[in-house]
C-alpha cells in the first residue's frame, strides 16, 4: 500500500480494524479508567471483530481527562512521556494530554501531510500566528511545517503591529491561525493605511474556532488569499486531524489512518449513518501515551464521502452540542449569528453575544462593529442593526437586543475568539 491517502475503502477499513483493535487492548490493559469502564458497560477488547462492533464500546468524555488529572489517563509511564500539553481550564481542571517520541513524530508527519494537502511545499514561508505553549497549536502546526521543509516565521500570537511588519518583510506566503486573529490582521494593515491584498500572502490555513463560507469569503476578498479549514484537537494529537484539500476546498479531509470518527446522535448515542448532522466521536489509531476510544468531541457536523482523497471528509462544524445557547425556548448557536452578520455589507466580523436574565426571562444582545470606512454614518448604523435584528428574528426566530459598537470596541482575541459572554452564570 504506497499511498494510504489514495487507497481503496476496503484497504482504508482493514487498516482501522487492525489499529483499532490494537488500541482498544492497549486502553484496557494499561489504562485503569478505560478497564473499569470497560468492565461496567459488559464488553471486552475481543468483542472488537469489526467496525461497526465499536458501537458496543462506552465514550470517552472530557471529564472523564479531568476526573483522572493529572496523568490518569496515560498508556505510558512518565519516564517513556517527551512532552505535555494542557487546556486553559477555565471551566474546572484543565486537560491534560501527552506524547511519547513516535507520538511527536506521527504528529509532526501528519501535519506535514495536511500543510501539502492545502498546498504548501517546501518553497513556502510559513507565518504561524497559533499560540505557542500548553496550546496545541503553534508547536503542532511548527513540526510539520519543519518537517515538510517549509520556511517558518514563529511569531505565536499578539503583536499584531508587528505581524504586518514581519509579513511584509519576510515575504510570506502562507498564513495559519485563527480566523477572528487572521482578521483582526487585516484590520491592523488596513488601519496603517496598506492593502492586505497586495502582501505576498496566497493561502491560509484556518482552525481552532468554527467558522463559516461567509467568514471564508471575507479572508480571502480582503486578504486576496486561498482559504482553507484546518481541524484538530487536543485530546486526539492537536491540529492535524483533517485539512480541506486545495484541489476541492470542500470540507476538511480527515485522516482515516490515524483517527477513525464516528457520527452520533448526541442525546441518545445512537450512532448515525454518514451524511446525517450530529456530534462527532473518534477514536484514535496511532497514539501511544494517550490513545482514546469513543471520544466526544461535542462539534456537530457530518461525515461527507471521499472527493480528492480516498478518505471521508466533514462538513462544516455548525456549532457544538455544549455551546448552544437556549433563549426563551429557541435553540441557537453563535454561528448561525455570525453568518447573518457577515451577511451584511456594513458590519465587520467582530461581535459578542451577551446573554443575561431580566426576572424569569432570559435576554440575548449582539454586539458588534461597523467596518471601519462606514463607522462615521449614524443613519447607517442605526439602518444595519435593525436589519441584524429583524433577520435575526425572522430567520432565528427570537427577538435580540443590537448594539453596533464603535470600532475596536468589541474585544479582540489573540486566539480563539470569546463569542459568548453568558451574564446569567455571575
Amino acid at each position: 500500500m504506497s499511498d494510504i491517502t489514495r487507497a481503496s475503502r476496503d484497504e482504508i477499513a482493514a487498516l482501522q480494524l487492525a489499529r483499532l483493535q490494537a488500541t482498544v487492548r492497549r486502553v484496557y490493559e494499561r489504562v485503569p479508567h478505560y478497564r473499569a469502564k470497560f468492565d461496567a458497560a459488559g464488553v471486552h477488547p475481543d468483542d472488537l471483530k469489526t467496525l461497526d462492533d465499536l458501537a458496543k464500546f462506552p465514550f470517552t468524555t472530557k471529564e472523564d481527562l479531568r476526573q483522572n488529572y493529572p496523568y490518569g489517563m496515560f498508556a505510558e509511564p512518565l519516564e517513556n512521556i517527551v512532552r505535555l500539553h494542557a487546556s486553559s481550564g477555565t471551566t474546572g481542571k484543565p486537560t491534560v494530554v501527552a506524547y511519547t517520541q513516535n507520538d511527536i513524530d506521527t504528529w509532526a508527519g501528519i501535519m506535514a501531510r495536511s500543510i501539502a494537502a492545502a498546498g504548501g511545499t517546501k518553497r513556502d514561508i510559513i507565518h504561524i500566528t497559533h499560540g505557542y505553549g500548553l496550546f496545541t497549536g503553534g508547536l503542532g502546526v511548527h513540526y510539520g511545517a519543519e518537517r515538510l521543509g517549509c520556511t517558518v516565521v514563529p511569531i505565536s500570537g499578539g503583536q499584531t503591529e508587528r505581524q504586518v511588519q514581519l509579513i511584509r518583510d519576510f515575504g510570506a506566503t502562507m498564513i495559519v491561525g485563527t480566523p477572528s486573529y487572521v482578521l483582526n490582521i487585516v484590520d491592523e494593515f488596513e488601519r496603517q493605511g496598506l492593502d492586505p491584498r497586495a502582501s505576498t500572502l496566497q493561502r491560509g490555513i484556518f482552525g481552532a474556532e468554527p467558522w463559516g463560507e461567509e467568514m471564508r469569503r471575507e479572508l480571502e476578498e480582503r486578504l486576496g488569499i486561498v482559504a482553507m479549514d484546518l481541524y484538530g484537537l487536543s485530546e486526539l494529537i492537536g491540529p492535524g486531524v483533517a485539512v480541506e484539500c486545495i484541489e476541492s476546498r470542500d470540507g476538511p479531509t480527515i485522516w482515516e489512518d490515524h483517527f477513525y470518527p464516528e457520527i452520533i446522535d448526541p442525546a441518545t448515542g445512537e450512532v448515525l449513518p454518514d451524511g446525517a448532522p450530529g456530534e462527532l466521536v473518534f477514536s484514535s489509531l496511532s497514539k501511544e501515551a494517550l490513545p482514546v476510544v469513543r471520544y466526544r468531541t461535542r462539534d456537530l457536523t457530518r461525515l461527507l464521502p471521499p472527493t480528492a482523497r480516498s478518505f471521508r471528509r466533514i462538513g462544516k462544524i455548525t456549532g457544538r452540542s455544549d455551546d448552544m445557547l437556549i433563549i426563551r425556548g429557541v435553540n441557537l448557536f453563535p454561528s448561525q449569528i455570525e453568518e447573518l452578520i457577515l451577511k451584511q455589507a456594513a458590519l465587520s466580523p467582530h461581535y459578542q453575544l451577551v446573554v443575561s436574565r431580566q426576572g424569569h426571562l432570559d435576554e440575548l444582545t449582539v454586539r458588534v462593529e461597523m467596518k471601519a470606512e462606514l463607522a462615521g454614518d449614524g443613519r447607517l448604523r442605526e439602518t444595519a442593526a435593525n436589519e441584524l435584528r429583524h433577520r435575526i428574528k425572522a430567520l432565528i426566530g427570537i427577538n435580540t437586543k443590537v448594539e453596533v459598537m464603535a470600532v475596536g470596541d468589541v474585544a479582540r482575541s489573540e486566539g480563539k475568539a470569546k463569542r459568548v459572554i453568558d451574564l446569567r452564570k455571575s
